[in-house]
């Protein structure tokens, strides 16, 4: 499916059909991104029996050192509901954009970010928050329908087989359920 643009207007849609691909691949987990929480609380109106769900958050001081912008009261909710939140390093913007901002130029985490970029920003995101919610061993290293999105909400939806941050190259893009036409 192809959004005609990149942006929140999606979410809905894209939820959906990452709730559908789950059910017609038999994939057991979703991991969503959500910074501000408007795609998790969209997660949390579709939670369903049998799906393991992860909602990866941006870092804290992603935006102001030492804040977290993720509201605390909506992680406690999700908690509470067994969803799981994780709040960890970006595995292909902290190191990358510190090495940027000390000493210029591009570091290999930027390149590898700018070429996943290639296909749209929120595949950029599914591949890392995928990695990241490997790390933390909140999903096994299978295949996992992974959203994420371009700004705020979410407009990409891909099937990914997970792996640790360490295994980088061997998670894998096995299909894209739906993305942006133009982002």
């Amino acid at each position: 499916m192809y959004a005609e643009k990149a942006g929140v207007e999606n979410t809905d849609a894209t939820l959906d059909a990452a709730f559908a691909a789950a059910g017609a691949r038999g994939v057991h987990h979703i991991v969503a991104a959500s910074t501000s929480g408007f795609t998790a609380r969209k997660l949390l109106e579709r939670a369903a029996p049998g799906l393991s769900l992860v909602v990866v958050t941006h870092n804290t001081g992603f935006k102001e050192e030492g804040v977290q912008s993720f509201p605390g009261d909506l992680r406690a909710e999700l908690t509470a509901r067994g969803i799981h939140v994780h709040t960890g390093t970006m595995v292909l913007r902290s190191l990358g954009t510190a090495i940027r901002e000390r000493h210029g130029g591009y570091s290999e985490q930027e390149l590898v970010a700018n070429t996943l970029r290639m296909l749209c920003q929120g595949m950029k995101v599914c591949v890392e928050i995928v990695a990241m919610a490997s790390d933390a061993g909140l999903v096994p290293p299978a295949d996992v329908i992974a959203v994420a999105g371009t700004g705020r909400g979410a407009d990409t939806c891909c099937v990914i087989r997970a792996n640790s941050s360490n295994r980088f190259f061997d998670i894998k893009v096995r299909e894209i359920i739906v993305k942006p036409k133009e982002f």
